[in-house]
């Protein structure tokens, strides 16, 4: 399986900035991108999409104050990634008791059964819910903080409120993730979410910035509109460590990019995505310095 990123598909072009945030300034009447794009990178967790290529996941992403990773998921296309499950299991498993020991994995949200192909998950939303109902009934050496199911919502899945009673069925706490694919603007994208999302279930946000989607200034903005609406302590951003590539695939974010992106959101819990596919030991040592 490729390891092809489960984000918003809009590829517009945008312009990386940064816009003021007074908690980025390491001193006095210091400029705020200056700030951001020096300033060593800090995080709260990583996201790990697993696949065939990555089961043996390996990092020092605690040296960006990681502590919990959030596993996409631990079934997708009917393949599982744990043991017990009625499903085949992949053709190598990952090693859960050394993860349960990782620095970056003390706390875990643990994510359910999905798809790599969006279209086919949001089609098949039942069935991967009642995978999911028996994939949380598992047990695993981490340290489960939190459940996550992988079928991400954005504002052209009209179907999307179907979600409100099936999420029901599963463990708490619960969260989802949420893009803007259209454009509709962070109010439109809340007032969608308030009809049908029930209360006591969270939101990753995706930023977006990794495929040129919007900048981070906008993202930011996407997050405090969402916080306020339904709550700060459901909204998390997760930060995209990647870039297109010309012709088709994605590379690793520079250092240089990265910066100035997630140093923006601080205040907010934020989780970079992926740490084995986009996170590599050098990039970590370079973003946990501050730059020269």
């Amino acid at each position: 399986m490729d390891p092809l990123p489960r984000i918003s598909r809009s590829l517009r072009s945008a312009v990386l900035a940064v816009g003021a945030a007074s908690l980025l300034a390491a001193c006095a009447g210091c400029d705020p991108f200056d700030a951001a794009a020096r300033a060593p990178v800090r995080v709260d967790g990583v996201v790990w999409q697993p696949d065939n290529a990555t089961v043996m996941p390996r990092g020092k992403w605690q040296q960006l104050g990681a502590r919990e990773l959030l596993v996409q998921w631990t079934a997708v296309d009917g393949m599982a990634f744990v043991p017990g499950s009625q499903m085949p299991v992949a053709p190598q498993m990952p090693d859960w008791h050394r993860i349960a020991g990782e620095p970056w994995a003390q706390d875990v949200i643990l994510g359910l059964a999905g798809r790599f192909d969006e279209k086919a998950a949001r089609a098949g939303i039942e069935q991967l819910v009642a995978d999911s109902i028996e994939l949380a009934k598992l047990p695993t050496p981490l340290h489960v903080t939190g459940w996550y199911f992988p079928v991400e919502i954005d504002p052209t899945w009209a179907e999307a409120p179907r979600l409100g009673a099936l999420l029901a069925k599963l463990p708490r706490p619960l969260w989802i993730t949420v893009y803007d694919s259209a454009n509709v603007g962070p109010d439109a994208l809340a007032d969608g979410l308030l009809k049908w999302l029930p209360p006591d279930v969270g939101v990753y946000f995706q930023d977006g910035v990794g495929v040129y989607a919007r900048e981070p200034r906008i993202a930011l903005h996407y997050a405090d509109v969402l916080a306020k609406r339904l709550g700060r302590e459901r909204v998390r951003i997760i930060a995209e460590a990647f870039r297109p590539m010309p012709g088709g695939g994605f590379r690793s974010a520079t250092a240089d990019e990265i910066r100035p992106q997630v140093n923006l959101y601080r205040g907010y819990r934020v989780s970079i995505f992926d740490g084995p596919h986009y996170l590599p030991d050098a990039l970590v040592e370079t973003l946990a310095r501050r730059a020269d």
